[in-house]
């Protein structure tokens, strides 16, 4: 451990000043008068401690005597805004080998489907390893290369299937398996609560980056109880691991499953350029299939998943919204602009989505039946992203099921209704691997 701390110290000193500097800088200014929902979330939260703030209150007992690495991106940070590379390079009690990006970067530098590629980073002096896009047996020369004997995982994650932080988890799983290396998740609360699982459960045929295993589709699990599901029902069986991985999970404290971002009082960092606010969070799991029709789901606006629209569409759609009564939401009619994705610089009619009352509001359902609705008032204009076979919605959706029942003229409920039987034996796995009780508020 004192060989590799020297080593890294050495490094450090032949970087840049300033970025040797910035280890040692003082810490950002706690929030200030005027906050809102941060204050109050630490107020009715008790202040939520993360899976890494009880790793270093521990000491770092849990990695001691360890050579370590650390997957992540900028939602890797304590509660004074220092990213935890940065804290831990500067601390003798831990010895921090490496750091591995995933889509977006360490830094967060790229942009969706884009990473940082591999290089040593100038501020905490480590090798950082890009996964995104590589194999798990890649990732787990990566793991032999940095010579780890632990491997820790914290990246904040959104509650949706086919967000792909999850997956860089289950294939680091995998090449932790391969590379006989323990495997520490960090754990972070879900942002959007985690009370129940919904939605549509992926079958095996249509897996891909976004959706590798049969899980549903907004899962309402933390990322370590996700590894635990992962590594109890699929590394046993997947032809590319070695097994089971050592698995152990730094747990988060005085978090409640019911809980929204805002009440936990930790900061929010983007977790990709369109994710900016726990608004957009909450509605994702559902108008993320929205990238996979003709219409924006506004990326390249303010307001991603929350902003939904197309050339094509008018006041009626929203009109036609709000007529249905759906529980927790209401539709404003909205125009803009796409600055970059589909409709650049083309004025869109659509809707914007204002969420009332989360905790009656189903992302999913509401995102089925906003599709429905544009199929039966925009007949001659709506259709499905083109894609090679299988179509876009037929992975973010886990299979054909969701498509051919809008395609058959099938109304909302009826959708909704054709996964349930799955999503029932989903729910009764997803409590095996439940660490944190609670439910849904009354």
């Amino acid at each position: 451990m004192a060989r590799s701390i020297q080593r890294r110290s050495l490094l450090r000193t032949a970087l840049t000043t300033a970025g040797a500097g910035a280890l040692v800088a003082t810490a950002p200014p706690s929030f200030a008068a005027g906050e809102t929902a941060v204050a109050a979330g630490r107020r009715a939260g008790g202040g939520v401690l993360t899976g890494f703030d009880n790793l270093a209150l521990d000491g770092y007992r849990l990695v001691a005597g360890q050579r370590v690495g650390l997957i992540s991106n900028p939602t890797g940070i304590v509660k004074d805004l220092r990213h935890e590379v940065d804290v831990m390079a500067g601390d003798h009690r831990v010895d921090l080998v490496a750091a591995f990006g995933p889509e977006h970067g360490f830094r967060g530098s790229a942009q969706a489907g884009g990473s940082e590629g591999s290089y040593v980073d100038p501020r905490a002096g480590i090798p950082v390893y890009d996964t995104y896009g590589k194999t798990a047996a890649q990732i787990a020369d990566y793991f032999r290369a940095a010579d780890l004997e632990t491997v820790m995982f914290d990246i904040q994650d959104v509650g949706a299937r086919f967000y792909t932080y999850i997956w860089t988890l289950y294939d680091c799983m995998v090449a932790a398996s391969l590379a006989g290396v323990r495997f520490l998740v960090l754990d972070r609360p879900n942002p959007i609560s985690a009370t129940a699982a919904y939605g549509p459960v992926m079958h095996p045929e249509y897996a891909s980056f976004v959706g590798l295993k049969a899980i549903s589709q907004q899962h309402g699990m933390t990322v370590g109880e996700l590894a635990g599901l992962f590594n109890g029902e699929f590394l046993p069986e997947d032809p590319n691991a070695n097994g089971p991985v050592d698995l152990a999970v730094s747990r988060v404290k005085r978090w409640q499953r019911s809980m929204y971002g805002e009440e936990t009082g930790q900061p929010w960092v983007m977790p990709s350029p369109n994710m900016p606010r726990i608004e957009s969070a909450v509605v994702y799991p559902g108008t993320c299939l929205f990238e996979a029709t003709n219409l924006s789901e506004g990326r390249g606006t303010t307001r991603p998943f929350e902003l939904i629209g197309a050339p094509y569409v008018d006041y009626r759609w929203a009109e036609a919204l709000n007529e249905r009564g759906l529980s927790g939401v209401a539709f404003r009619e909205a125009y803009f602009a796409p600055t970059s994705s589909k409709h650049v610089g083309t004025t869109c009619g659509g809707v914007q989505l204002h969420v009332g009352d989360r905790d009656r509001f189903e992302a999913i359902r509401t995102a089925i039946t906003m599709i429905v609705t544009a199929r039966d008032l925009y007949p001659d204009d709506f259709a499905w992203r083109e894609t090679t076979a299988p179509f876009w919605i037929d992975r973010l959706t886990g299979s054909d099921q969701v498509r051919r029942a809008i395609d058959g003229g099938a109304d909302a409920d009826e959708v909704v209704a054709g996964w349930q039987e799955e999503l029932a034996a989903f729910r009764a796995v997803r409590e095996r691997y439940l660490l944190y009780p609670g439910r849904r508020r009354s």
